[in-house]
């Protein structure tokens, strides 16, 4: 048996590359166990977190594996398990769409994904954690799987399976209310089997802590941390060749653009659109051509528009707005995007939500404010607050692929949430 960590003790499952768990380490509790699909993912969750055992594979099939392995191993109840389950699956349609469907003998697809929820829930069951964390999309709460009963919600299941010896309940936070330099909407379910932690429940109805940050300071708030505070000193680079790298820092780098895209993004201002761009005529700079916007169609289904003006409506002149080239006539058109694509951040706000594609240039609000180019790597790991802690992405002296360290930014909860988070349930506790 191991009883040589003293820390408390965590369980994580669906850890991914231990983004989250660096919030648990900063608190002196110790990832002893975790559980991830991914092979990359596991490789780099245990180069940085290499006292844990990692169980890589389909948690179905290791759940019995990860509660004998703790059982084996250690005498006291973790104090939490947190759980990060795939968020792609879930839905927005809640509980009455699907029963209006079956009425009509619609059976609903359920995706497999969503009930990985149940061998989180029999690992918490058989190791007892004192608490429970779940982080997910705000759209868990709408999210509904088949059991062997039929169909039920989601959070409905978890309060069912875990029954009266666990008491909390769901909460979407603005990761920016808690000093992250980031808008992202998380569901934190706090769940404890604790007699301080239930009785902090019974009181305030809930066991998240109070935010620390607000749009407007207060006495028991600061401000919120704005894309200027978070990154506006780094070096100056852009997507032009030879210059999209920062000789000095290596993950300070982003993605080479060819001309075309490149006159795209330079002629967009601060929080606009490429899509909207005017004029760069010299003889002519008019700067009244039609928006880009969107409209619901007869179905109720919100659709770019596709009449937008490719060409200036004053002289002719190609705008350099995002278009495609008909393969067969040569032809430019005008790309189907919404307003969001090929837009830039604004400097005084937090950041727009970091996902997995924030170095495309074409997606939702991921421009740089003023340099001609998407966010860099290093900026992504300021922004999801990963840089403020212990963490590499070498392995062997060598750097892990760009698009793994992409994906780790994109998909992880920032650590300084959870870091907040525990230590706020460690105050609880009393210890």
């Amino acid at each position: 048996m191991i009883e040589k960590i003293k820390n408390r003790k965590a369980v994580s499952l669906f850890c991914s590359s231990g983004i989250g768990d660096l919030g648990l380490q900063a608190n002196n509790v110790d990832t002893v166990v975790a559980c991830e699909l991914l092979p990359e993912r596991m490789r780099l969750f245990l180069h940085n977190h290499p006292e844990a055992k990692g169980f890589c594979g389909d948690v179905w099939e290791l759940k019995d594996d990860i509660i004998k392995y703790y059982k084996d191993n250690f005498s006291d109840n973790p104090f939490v398990v947190i759980a990060t389950p795939p968020c792609q699956g879930m839905s927005s349609n809640g509980m009455g769409t699907l029963l209006n469907n079956l009425k009509k003998g619609i059976r609903p697809k359920f995706d497999p994904r969503n009930k990985l929820i149940v061998p989180a829930i029999d690992i918490v069951k058989a190791l007892k954690p004192d608490w429970v964390i779940f982080e997910n999309v705000p759209n868990m709460t709408n999210t509904i799987i088949e059991d062997g009963d039929g169909i039920i919600n989601i959070i409905d299941y978890i309060n069912r399976e875990l029954g009266e010896e666990y008491l909390g309940s769901p909460c979407v936070v603005d990761v920016a209310d808690y000093g992250v330099p980031q808008h992202r909407n998380r569901l934190i379910t706090i769940l404890t089997r604790t007699i301080k932690g239930k009785k902090e429940y019974k009181s305030k109805r809930k066991l998240i802590p109070e935010p620390t940050h607000s749009e407007q300071p207060t006495l028991f708030t600061k401000k919120w941390l704005t894309l200027r505070d978070a990154i506006f000193n780094l070096p100056a680079i852009s997507s032009r060749p030879g210059e999209n790298i920062d000789p000095n820092n290596p993950l300070h780098k982003v993605p080479v653009l060819d001309k075309v895209k490149l006159s795209w993004v330079h002629y967009t201002p601060e929080g606009q659109t490429a899509m909207n761009n005017q004029c760069i005529n010299p003889d002519c700079l008019y700067q009244g051509n039609t928006l880009h916007g969107a409209k619901h169609n007869s179905e109720g289904v919100n659709r770019a528009n596709t009449d937008t003006p490719l060409y200036c409506e004053k002289c002719g002149a190609l705008l350099p707005r995002p278009y495609t080239v008909d393969k067969k006539t040569g032809e430019k058109r005008i790309m189907k995007a919404f307003v969001s694509a090929y837009k830039r951040m604004y400097w005084d706000v937090p950041a727009s939500t970091l996902t997995q594609n924030f170095q495309y240039a074409c997606s939702d609000n991921k421009l740089h404010p003023t340099q001609d180019r998407v966010l860099s790597l290093y900026e992504g790991l300021i922004l999801q607050t990963i840089a403020q802690y212990p963490y590499s992405f070498k392995i062997d002296g060598k750097m892990v692929p760009d698009g793994l360290i992409r994906d780790t930014i994109g998909e992880s909860v920032p650590p300084l949430l959870i870091d907040k988070i525990v230590k706020h349930l460690i105050k609880i506790s009393g210890s």
